[in-house]
């Protein structure tokens, strides 16, 4: 039997390439579109604020999959696309241009979008934000040996930003509203570290350093703090995190909390649309809670299972979260989540970093993060990654003490 009505997915992200990807390979054989609403075919966003900006020569997007492979595997890419509905009655989506077109199963991979500042920002002021590649680019014109750069927000993409300007010659000041760097996602010691670090390479770190408006001056930006203080600046760049697209699932009817909201199989209300990366929340089996993860390995794992379940797999996704980020010749790296509750157990490396793993109140391993070279954090996440997944309650000693190779409490 032939089969006419196509599988589609909306957002040509990690999640939507891989998806797609994936549904060929599992033998999907019938009609697959894959739209994005970007000009250009489907890249990674990580390099955006690494390799990207400090790269000698200009580099194009590092892409996730090519055009002819596209075309090998018969899936039809509609690049620069607005989808601006979803008619879950006659199960179709409608584009901008007013054109439609039915599926069979819907995938949502919409991603997120750089939260912009709140304050009042004057309209003649060099304020930017980056999602796209588009936007590095931006940034990368802009940012230039001896101009003054300050940066709004200690997350992963102000630290990563402030490391590449350093890197391009600038000068620049991060300011973070709270009392420290990434509150949200290491503890403080790793925290400092990280602090330690960028200071070492001449970024000025201002905390709690909360933002009341931005004007132009001439050619120039001037941040006013809401004490009274102000920097002046060539650029500004926003960091402040990021919101998913839950426009388009919310004006379906679908049910959204923290982003569309998926069950186990990552089916949104709707047994017939999915959604899989940064725009939705999932529960975790692990941690008992609903979350929601903007990670690039997270969205790509998360769109190989929703093209399984897509096709029936009825397979919970339960993959552990994992994050990274690369500042100077260092490497921050998270796995899993922790809570207030849980036991933190410091392994200090010395000069060569810092681990820090959480025990849950039973004594279970949930989470690991670490800071440092590559080579002394990279195995160890690894390995605390594999613990996780079995459930393992390791000995405090044996987690603090760094002669005790972590692999062997695998046993």
């Amino acid at each position: 039997m032939t089969i006419t009505v196509p599988m589609v997915i909306v957002g040509a992200g990690a999640a939507g390439t891989a998806a797609a990807l994936s549904l060929r390979e599992r033998g999907w054989r019938g009609p697959l579109i894959l739209v994005g609403n970007e000009d250009a075919l489907p890249y990674e966003r990580p390099p955006l604020s690494k390799a990207n900006l400090i790269e000698k020569e200009e580099v194009g997007p590092k892409l996730l999959t090519t055009a002819e492979r596209l075309q090998e595997l018969e899936i039809q890419y509609l690049q620069g696309r607005e989808v601006v509905e979803i008619d879950r009655t006659t199960r179709r989506i409608g584009f901008s241009d007013g054109s439609r077109v039915a599926y069979k199963r819907l995938l949502l991979a919409t991603g997120a979008r750089a939260r912009g500042l709140s304050n009042p920002v004057s309209s003649e002021s060099r304020v930017v934000t980056l999602r796209t590649y588009a936007d590095s680019l931006l940034l990368r014109q802009m940012i230039e040996p001896g101009c003054k750069v300050v940066i709004v927000g200690g997350g992963f993409i102000g630290l990563e930003v402030a490391a590449s300007a350093v890197l391009r010659g600038a000068s620049v000041t991060l300011m973070e509203a709270g009392p420290r760097l990434l509150g949200r996602a290491v503890p403080e010691p790793l925290a400092e570290l990280i602090r330690a670090t960028h200071e070492r390479s001449g970024v000025r770190i201002e905390t709690g350093s909360v933002i009341e408006r931005v004007d132009a001056i001439g050619n120039r930006s001037r941040v006013i703090l809401r004490d009274g203080r102000s920097h002046d600046a060539d650029l500004v760049v926003v960091g402040i995190g990021a919101e998913p697209n839950i426009e388009l699932a919310r004006a379906a009817g679908l049910v959204v909390h923290n982003g569309i909201a998926v069950d186990e199989m990552l089916a949104t209300s709707d047994p017939d649309i999915f959604a899989a990366g940064d725009c939705c929340s999932f529960p975790h089996s692990l941690y008992a809670e609903r979350i929601r993860i903007e990670a690039w390995r997270s969205a790509q794992q998360q769109g190989v299972a929703a093209a399984a379940n897509m096709l029936g797999a009825n397979c919970p996704y339960e993959k552990i979260p994992w994050f990274w980020s690369d500042q100077y010749d260092q490497t921050l790296q998270v796995v899993g989540l922790h809570r207030p509750q849980d036991v933190a157990v410091v392994r200090d490396l010395g000069t060569t970093g810092m681990l820090i793993f959480y025990l849950s109140t039973d004594g279970r391993i949930v989470a690991a993060c670490g800071f440092g070279m590559l080579s002394s954090i990279s195995k160890e996440i690894r390995w605390a990654e594999a613990m996780i997944s079995k459930g393992l309650a390791p000995k405090v000693e044996a987690l603090a003490n760094p002669t005790v190779n972590i692999k062997s409490l695998l046993a």
